[in-house]
């Protein structure tokens, strides 16, 4: 195992999509796996490094509030941007305005996770590439509050607070028992660029920690 961090990711609001519903958005119970390397990748991340998951912990009750959402019922396609790049000259936008549309959604409220991760070396790191330079470097900028992308909760919408955790001292969880959250989005296959595929994880909370260090990834 690579070089591991520990960190705190709070917020007021979160919204996990749940890839099966298709009208309306409704959260997954907690934080998935690509969500929390999401957040970490806002932080840094590199060609030269991979984020592994190790473990989720959820520190607050399970809560859902229903709210709505403005969104815009289409997107730019890709054939009108290839003409822009082959020379049109076109105004190219999409008019927030005239495509605007209210959803409803199901979200979580009042979230805080810890999430332990590490990180491993790729096929594209070079000779300079050191573990040890990119944990350091990833530190610093968890301690300076910077970042990439701001970190979000599922949506840009709803922001992340991260904060770094070095004493090892984790504050409890709320929750106590086993919870069996059904099948859960553990990441994306992008082997395939053509065919990207989505991979799933029977997820469980132990005394409020979910351990993906040895779950079974299925498509």
């Amino acid at each position: 195992m690579g070089y591991g961090i520990t960190i705190r990711v709070r917020g007021e609001y979160a919204l996990f999509t749940r890839p099966e519903m298709k009208v309306e958005r409704v959260s997954y119970d907690v934080i998935t796996p690509s969500a929390a390397r999401g957040i970490i990748e806002a932080v840094y991340w590199k060609p030269a490094i991979r984020w592994v998951i190790d473990k989720i912990h959820v520190l607050n009750e399970i809560q859902f509030t229903n709210i709505r959402r403005n969104e815009v019922s289409k997107k730019a396609s890709e054939s009108e941007a290839l003409r822009r790049m082959n020379g049109s000259n076109e105004a190219f936008y999409l008019s927030a305005t005239e495509n605007r549309q209210q959803r409803a959604a199901m979200v979580l409220r009042d979230v805080d996770y810890i999430i332990q991760a590490h990180f491993e070396l790729t096929a594209k790191a070079g000779s300079d590439d050191h573990e040890e330079k990119h944990y350091n470097m990833a530190l610093r900028r968890l301690r300076n509050g910077q970042y990439f992308t701001p970190p979000c909760l599922g949506t840009r919408e709803f922001g992340a607070k991260v904060e770094l955790i070095e004493d090892g001292m984790l504050p409890p969880s709320s929750l106590t028992g086993s919870r069996d959250l059904g099948w859960m989005l553990y990441d994306l296959d992008f082997s395939n660029q053509r065919d990207i595929k989505p991979l799933f994880f029977k997820a469980e909370i132990v005394n409020g920690v979910m351990d993906l260090s040895r779950v079974e990834v299925r498509r």
